[in-house]
């Protein structure tokens, strides 16, 4: 049984017994003319009118506030100052700061509820006690915090009182987790064939040159200009004007059905985190990259590079739900249409097995567009926890990306993302 409720049902049961046994106590001194029987329901009837009345007086003339970041980043720990001030003259005693933080137990899974924060024993007349409490961000989201309010059953049990403020509301954005990829072999657009390191197949395009520059770590040793490296005495490489912009393209499937699991073991939540990964790669590369996915609104970032352009794809990647309904080979179709020769288009496939054949199809035409394929392919079974089912490496999408050409990287429960992706 949930312990809640038997917390709730011994605070129903206790007055009741208690009023019980003073009703007894009463009628006894009714029929016997003891003093004593009466001093012993005079003191029983005290006890009701001090435990109901007493924690509402408690909490009258208290107030509370918290603070904290508004921004936070998923696994990583936060601190939550609580101040709890008495406007009263009289003391207080035993009184329990409660808060709603949707984010604790969210890893799991859990509904969102009401978090004890701690228990203050002292609160001087007109002085205030506050304290820290550190907590960890468990899962990636946009949450409301709050409201924080105080309870107390002090000083018999009997009743609860709780006093709350709209004014303790709060945001708080948990971006996802970011694992390190120290190398990953994505095949790049044209754009990128006289770019620091990134080496395409001969025949993959050329570029414009554009101007001469100091010689930067990375940079491609066949790029450097001898003679005037030769006259000025340091090294001088040339930059040539892109053809094209695009690289990596990263495409979420927001469809409801396609996301199974609970709390940050959902396939949606790998799938962030991969996401978030591998643009945080593109970014430190220099490599475009942009985002789409289609759930109850339509997520569209175009191409760009730099902290800035990794900020924005950040923020949606913190808030982004499994809401749609759109299949996910119609999001390939619209992908396809836009896609470059030569750019990486990153697929997540976690959709239930009877749209395999579409989405091969989409896929099927991306390839047929010139795109390079990274198909991270999800095990639902393993999601679901269930012993049913085919797995990754027998379906026949797998032999399907196989036969398009697709890099392919199976995902399971549990799996380790960052060995995944630094083989």
């Amino acid at each position: 049984m949930n312990a809640a409720v038997v917390v709730s049902r011994r605070r129903i049961a206790m007055p009741l017994v208690l009023a019980g046994i003073t009703l007894v106590v009463y009628f006894s001194a009714l029929n016997r003319s003891q003093p004593l029987i009466w001093g012993v329901a005079a003191v029983l009837s005290a006890s009701l009118v001090i435990g109901f009345a007493w924690p509402h007086w408690l909490v009258g003339r208290l107030t509370v506030r918290r603070s904290g970041p508004d921004k936070a980043a998923e696994g990583k720990v936060i601190s939550l100052g609580v101040t709890v001030e008495n406007r009263g003259w009289l003391p207080r005693f035993m009184v329990e700061v409660v808060d709603r933080l949707p984010f604790v137990g969210a890893g799991e899974g859990r509904a969102p509820g009401g978090v004890s924060l701690g228990l203050i024993g002292y609160i001087p007349g007109l002085g205030r006690r506050g304290f820290q409490v550190s907590l960890v961000c468990e899962k990636r989201g946009l949450y409301q915090l709050g409201p924080v309010g105080l309870s107390t059953s002090f000083p018999l049990g009997l009743a609860e009182a709780g006093r709350g403020g709209q004014e303790s509301l709060s945001t708080l954005i948990v971006y996802p987790e970011i694992f390190p990829i120290a190398a990953w072999p994505l095949q790049g657009a044209p754009s990128l064939i006289h770019r620091g390191g990134h080496f395409l197949p001969s025949g993959a395009g050329s570029a414009e040159f554009r101007s001469l520059r100091e010689y930067r770590r990375g940079d491609n040793p066949r790029h450097v200009h001898w003679p005037t490296s030769a006259r000025l005495n340091q090294l001088m490489v040339k930059e040539y004007e892109p053809l094209a912009s695009p690289c990596l393209y990263l495409v979420l499937d927001l469809a409801a059905d396609a996301n199974v699991g609970q709390g940050k073991h959902a396939t949606l939540e790998y799938a962030v985190k991969i996401a978030s990964s591998l643009a945080r790669l593109a970014c430190d590369n220099s490599m475009p990259v942009r985002l789409a996915g289609q759930g109850k609104q339509a997520i569209n970032v175009n191409a760009g590079q730099g902290e800035t352009h990794f900020g924005e794809i950040l923020e949606l990647l913190a808030v982004i739900d499994a809401d749609g309904e759109t299949p996910y080979h119609k999001m390939l179709d619209k992908v396809a249409g836009e896609c470059l020769a030569g750019e990486t288009v990153v697929v997540f496939l976690a959709e239930p097995a009877d749209r395999a054949l579409g989405t091969l199809q989409s896929l099927a035409l991306l390839r047929a567009r010139g795109a390079h394929l990274l198909a991270v392919c999800f095990e639902r079974r393993s999601f679901l926890a269930t012993d049913g089912g085919v797995a990754v490496t027998e379906s026949p999408l797998f032999a399907g990306l196989l036969d398009l050409g697709a890099q392919v990287v199976p995902v399971r429960r549990g799996d380790d993302l960052m060995r995944l992706f630094n083989p």
